[in-house]
Formats: C-alpha cells, structure tokens, sequence
C-alpha cells in the first residue's frame, strides 16, 4: 500500500518520503523513485522530523498495525499541526471510534469485504461504500423497468431514499427534481444501510399506481 501510494503521488508531482522499521522493505519502491527513504518508526518524533514531517501536506499512515498507524497519525497531527491525515484501520469498530477523534480512517477488512461481495452477489447487494461507521451507504439499485419516465422527485419520495446520482451511457449524471429517468439508467442512491433491503424492494418492482 505504501509504495503504490508512494508512486502515484511522485507521478502526480508530489515529493514523498517513505517510513518503515524494515530497510528492506524499500525494496518495493521502483529504482527511479526519488523521495526519501527513512529506516524508523513512524510515530517517532525523531524520524518523522527526518521525512520532513514539518513541512508536509499530509501524512498518510499504512502499516500493518492498527494502534501504531493511528498513533502516529495522531503525533503527526497533534504535535506537527499536519492537518490532512489518513489512518489505515482494520478493525471497524476502531475506525468508528477514531473517526469521531478527527482521524480519517480507511477500514480496509470492511472496504475490501464489500469489493468482494459486490462481485460474487447480486447487483445491489453490497454498497459501493459507507462511512466509517456503516451507518451510511452509497449503492447501487437494480430498478425495475416501471420506473422509467417517472422523475427523480417521485422516485426518492416513493423508496424514501436520496438519488445521488444516475451512469446513463457511460457518463454520470447529478439529478434534479424534474430530471426522468431513462431506460438503461443505472441508479445509486445514498441512504442509512438499514433501509437499504426496503430500497431495493422498492424499487425492483413496478412502482405502485396512484388512485
């Protein structure tokens, strides 16, 4: 994880500086990497002054531990005033916790989890993502086709859910109120993840007619 950020951000025009305990573990850059390589741990001050840590825009924290990753996200933003910092978490209950401290997280065991069910189960059954928490999901309905002409307004009124947006053709659209929805549109909503069964039954059937 951390080379592969470590390039794309070199890519991007960023300088980066690498920390691990574990000098070989540098291996992983590509030769013509040209940020700094510091051998320590990443929640010591000494090293972390070492990497430039002073001057840096943000610091992202990606080993294979948890309470190292947000102890030193926590030093890097409590002690060197960093205010654009990231945590690799695998416990989600954690990240929740760390969430509410002001630390960013990515819970990786739950984010992955949800890639992986999103492709061996039926569409819309896993979301495209949640909050650290899990509270909130954006994901992707199946929509009956009786819902095609019927405007963004009337569907959300009637599953009880926000449209976040619409892929029609390749291109994603922002919906308003009067925008209809078109065959062959392909629906994401954004709803609290407890609601989202009674969404999609909703909407994976033809929409019920007014008398």
């Amino acid at each position: 994880m951390g080379s592969t950020l470590a390039h794309i951000l070199e890519d991007s025009g960023h300088s980066v500086a690498i920390i691990d305990r574990d000098p070989q573990a540098f291996r992983r850059l590509r030769a013509g990497f040209r940020g700094r390589r510091v051998t320590g741990i990443g929640f010591d001050k000494d090293v972390l002054e070492e990497a430039g840590i002073e001057s840096a825009g943000a610091y992202v924290a990606v080993s294979s531990g948890d309470n190292s990753n947000i102890i030193s996200a926590r030093v890097a933003r409590e002690t060197f005033g960093v205010d654009n910092v990231v945590a690799r978490i695998y416990d989600s209950r954690r990240a929740e916790v760390y969430q509410r401290l002001g630390i960013p997280t990515v819970a990786t065991v739950r984010w992955t989890a949800d890639q992986i069910l999103r492709r061996v189960l039926p569409e819309g059954a896993e979301p495209l993502w949640r909050d650290p928490t899990g509270a909130v999901v954006l994901a992707e309905v199946a929509c009956h086709h009786g819902w095609v002409g019927t405007t963004a307004k009337d569907l959300e009124e009637a599953a009880g859910t926000r449209l976040a947006f619409i892929n029609r053709m390749g291109e994603t659209l922002l919906p308003k109120n009067d925008s209809v929805v078109q065959e062959g549109d392909i629906l994401h909503v954004m709803a609290v993840g407890s609601d989202m069964d009674r969404i999609n039954k909703v909407l994976s059937a033809a929409p019920e007619e007014e008398h």
